[in-house]
């Protein structure tokens, strides 16, 4: 019996503390800001989940990283502000759109690179099954023909 409160207890709990996550609520003087807000939580990365956005992370630094957002957005910053502001402090990596720039060069420049890698070796192959077949000269078709008797005579 005290078994069976215990289990009760513990799910009522584990249940209870789901119930009382926190929603983050933030207020806008307009529709325009609130827009910006919802772009901005949405295209940058959470520095802790790795390959989540803010919007999506429940993690306190992404909490935090909303709130900082908010408070930016209510202060007037340009956007142009408030991506410098979070590059400065975490990094590109928090950014899922890289800026072009030296370090990220590669990463821009590969893909094209790539195609046309893949466009030179299609033309390449292209050409190669494209050359002619040289006759062969009567000699030649006849020893071919004996040599495919012979295989056919062994099986």
């Amino acid at each position: 019996m005290i078994n069976k409160v215990v289990q009760v207890l513990t799910f009522g709990l584990i249940f209870m503390c789901s119930a009382q996550a926190a929603i983050d609520v933030y207020e806008f003087e307009d529709e325009q800001l609130r827009a910006r807000y919802q772009t901005f939580v949405e295209e940058m990365r959470c520095p802790k989940c790795q390959n989540q956005n803010l919007a999506g992370s429940d993690s306190l630094i992404a909490t935090d990283l909303r709130r900082e957002l908010h408070r930016l957005l209510q202060e007037g910053k340009t956007d142009d502000e408030v991506v410098a502001f979070m590059v400065e402090r975490y990094g590109d990596f928090i950014l899922y759109k890289p800026r072009m720039q030296r370090s990220t060069l590669l990463l821009w420049l590969a893909p094209i690179g790539l195609l046309l890698l893949g466009a030179i070796i299609v033309i390449l192959i292209a050409r190669g099954s494209s050359r002619k077949t040289v006759a062969l000269s009567d000699e030649e078709r006849a020893r071919l023909d004996a040599l495919i008797h012979d295989s056919n005579q062994e099986k």
